[in-house]
């Protein structure tokens, strides 16, 4: 079975990160939720998670890391030099990264420095941040290893597009369709 691990920081915005969580899981994917500023970790919009393991505490490796956005989340897992080697470890092994929201920018470009020279989307008003990176106005972009999306709106498609990358087409189309994804 394939796992994901989805980084959630206090300040993540609750549809980046909940949708993910409940749509790779549908699809059978098996997901760790790994808290950044704590076990227990509040979004932006006061909703409380309590996350199956730190992230300073994680020694597994991954077939995707899922980070979601939120202004002050981004910043959270920007911030955290724990979370900040584990993107750019499984980025660098050619594993997927996948990130919405402020997180393309804040987090993979600013933090991690992997977005340079790939085709990327972000929250609208961020792309002129990320130098040497090929934005694009599409809700959801996929360049190899690399899947980003813009904004809470976006999460169904955002995690169809992971599920389409690790599990294939027939599956994301399945998952699709028991969720009545447009």
């Amino acid at each position: 079975m394939k796992k994901v691990c989805v980084l959630l920081a206090d300040g993540f915005e609750e549809v980046e990160g909940l949708t993910p969580i409940d749509y790779l899981r549908r699809a059978g994917l098996e997901v760790r939720v790994a808290g950044v500023t704590g076990k227990d970790v509040v979004g932006g919009h006061d909703i409380r998670v309590d996350t199956d393991i730190t992230v300073d505490e994680m020694d597994e490796d991954f077939d995707a890391i899922v980070v979601p956005g939120g202004g002050q989340g981004s910043k959270n897992i920007a911030a955290d030099a724990d979370a900040v080697e584990l993107v750019k470890r499984h980025f660098a092994a050619g594993k997927l990264v996948a990130a919405i929201c402020a997180a393309p920018v804040v987090v993979l470009h600013e933090a991690c420095g992997i977005l340079a020279g790939r085709r990327f989307t972000c929250f609208p008003g961020l792309e002129g941040k990320a130098a040497g990176a090929a934005f694009s106005p599409d809700r959801v972009v996929a360049d190899g290893n690399l899947i980003t999306a813009r904004a809470a709106g976006c999460s169904g498609e955002f995690s169809y597009a992971i599920i389409n990358h690790l599990l294939g087409e027939e599956a994301a189309d399945k998952l699709a369709e028991t969720v009545l994804l447009g």
